[in-house]
C-alpha cells in the first residue's frame, strides 16, 4: 500500500480527534481521561498554525488518515525557545505497520527546518514499542520519573527522551540592545 505524508488541513480533523480520543480511552499514550469533542481540536490546530508549528498526516491512497504527529512548545520559557515536544499517533487498526517511523521521520526534518535544537519525547515507561521507535530514531534515554502520573487505576512513570537536532550547533548569540 502507498502511502502520503502531508500537512493536515481542517478537513483531517475529525479523524484526528478520533485517533487522539482512542488514545485517550484505550491507552497510557495520552495521560488524559476524558474524550475531546472537535472544539478541541479546532483550538489545538488554530494554535500549532500561530506558532508556525506543523501537523503532519499519514494518509492512503483514499485519502484516509491513518496517523498524525506533531510538534509544540516543551516549555513556555524563553530559554526553552529552540526545543520541541512532539507526539505521534497512529489509529488503531493501523498500528505496527511502520507508519510512525514514517511521520517521525518527516517530522523530525521540519523541526530541523524550524532551527530546532532538540526534540524531546515523554513516553509512558511501559510503553516499549515507542521506546523501541525512538530509540531506532536516534533518541537517547535521558530521564526516568516514576509514579508522576494516573491512569486506569494506576501510577504511571514517565521515561524522557531527547534528539537533538543539529549536534556541534552553537548557541544563538545573545541580541545586545
Amino acid at each position: 500500500m502507498s502511502y502520503v505524508i502531508r500537512d493536515a488541513v481542517h478537513a483531517d480533523l475529525p479523524a484526528i480527534r478520533d485517533i487522539y480520543n482512542d488514545a485517550v480511552l484505550n491507552t497510557t499514550a495520552i495521560w488524559n481521561e476524558q474524550p475531546v469533542d472537535l472544539g478541541n481540536r479546532q483550538a489545538w490546530f488554530s494554535a500549532r498554525q500561530d506558532q508556525g508549528y506543523p501537523i503532519l498526516v499519514i494518509v492512503d491512497g483514499s485519502d484516509s488518515v491513518l496517523g498524525y504527529a506533531s510538534f509544540g512548545d516543551w516549555r513556555p520559557f524563553e530559554g526553552f525557545r529552540h526545543t520541541v515536544e512532539h507526539s505521534v499517533y497512529v489509529r488503531g487498526d493501523q498500528r505496527g505497520n511502520g507508519l510512525g517511523p514514517r511521520l517521525m521521520s518527516v517530522l523530525i526534518e521540519r523541526a530541523r527546518g524550524c532551527a530546532k535544537h532538540v526534540m524531546v519525547a515523554a513516553i509512558e515507561s511501559g510503553n516499549s514499542a515507542s521506546i523501541r521507535l525512538h530509540e531506532r530514531q536516534g533518541f537517547t534515554l535521558t530521564g526516568q520519573m516514576p509514579q508522576v502520573g494516573v491512569k486506569f487505576g494506576r501510577w504511571l512513570d514517565l521515561t524522557f527522551m531527547q534528539l537533538t537536532l543539529n549536534p556541534g550547533a552553537l548557541p544563538p548569540a545573545v541580541n545586545q540592545e
